[in-house]
């Protein structure tokens, strides 16, 4: 349980409120989605669109941890945060939240176009509603399709320049859509336990890990599918087409070393904890592959 006479909170548990390390692929792929938009912004409005995602993903962390801080004591890998250690009160971090929602959506709607605002109210709303609320202590897919919360900044970096959404940004939100199964699983292999002392049904722990090691297989070759679509439908150039498709053989090599292991002890997973982190850097890898190809097929 969370300390019941919290401690003064300083800047930092504000800050860790918005889980900046979670925010800077945000914000990556938001940036890569406003580059490759056609037209472009004038570059206060642009730094500014960007601060708008930022905030927006920073508010829904911060309104994920005010609703799961009870959650977040049971697991030994979020029992440090600011709720749960007892540096912050449940109605500063519930206040900070929402106040910081209407202040991303308000200013990118003033300093960009108000499309752009509803596509970031909605990814809020619905890492809120749909994934923390309803999804993530109910079904072992909170997952699946909990993943659309994590792909809207590429579409909302697009709908800023251009004030609508077109083939490319969705083909982008398809790519982080399929992409956060495997991602998330290979990381609830070796924290499945603190995942089952916070009754959260993570796949691992309603399905056991053989079965979620076939679906992170299966959803590996799904994404592939994603990741090849850009350049399939000839919305991307060779750059990306080649960055996609080696960067994709190394997740499917790894993706299926996993899934012929029948580890159990967390602490022999080095397969599944090195494809949580590859996984993240294929993504750098492939939004940058991205920006780089339009802008070699622009020049």
């Amino acid at each position: 349980m969370t300390a019941s006479v919290p401690l003064p909170a300083e800047w930092r548990d504000f800050v860790a409120l918005t889980k900046p390390r979670v925010m800077t692929l945000v914000v990556f792929t938001g940036l890569c989605g406003l580059l490759v938009a056609p037209g472009t912004l004038p570059p206060a409005l642009a730094f500014t669109a960007i601060l708008c995602i930022a905030l927006g993903a920073g508010a829904a962390g911060a309104l994920n941890q005010w609703y799961e801080a009870d959650r977040d004591a049971r697991m030994k890998r979020t029992a440090g945060r600011p709720l749960p250690a007892g540096r912050m009160s449940r109605e500063s971090a519930l206040h900070f939240g929402v106040g910081l929602s209407f202040f991303s959506v308000l200013l990118m709607g003033v300093a960009t176009n108000w499309f752009a605002a509803a596509v970031l109210a909605v990814s809020i709303l619905f890492y809120v509603f749909i994934y923390t609320i309803w999804l993530k202590p109910r079904t072992a897919q909170n997952i699946v399709i909990g993943g659309a919360a994590g792909a809207f900044p590429p579409l909302i970096g697009w709908a800023a320049v251009t004030g609508d959404i077109a083939a490319l940004p969705i083909a982008l939100f398809a790519l982080i859509f399929f992409w956060t199964p495997p991602h998330f699983w290979s990381l609830a292999l070796f924290v499945r336990m603190d995942y089952a002392n916070a009754g959260i049904p993570m796949l691992p722990v309603v399905a056991g890990e053989t079965a979620t090691r076939r679906q992170i297989l299966l959803y590996t070759a799904i994404m592939a599918v994603a990741a090849l679509a850009p350049v399939l439908l000839r919305l991307t150039g060779l750059i990306y087409g080649l960055t996609a498709l080696v960067a994709t053989g190394i997740f499917a090599a790894m993706a299926l070393q996993v899934s012929l292991r029948r580890e159990t002890d967390p602490a022999r997973m080095g397969p599944e904890k090195r494809l949580f982190k590859y996984s993240v850097l294929y993504l750098f890898l492939l939004f940058a592959a991205v920006v780089v190809d339009h802008w070699v097929r622009g020049a």
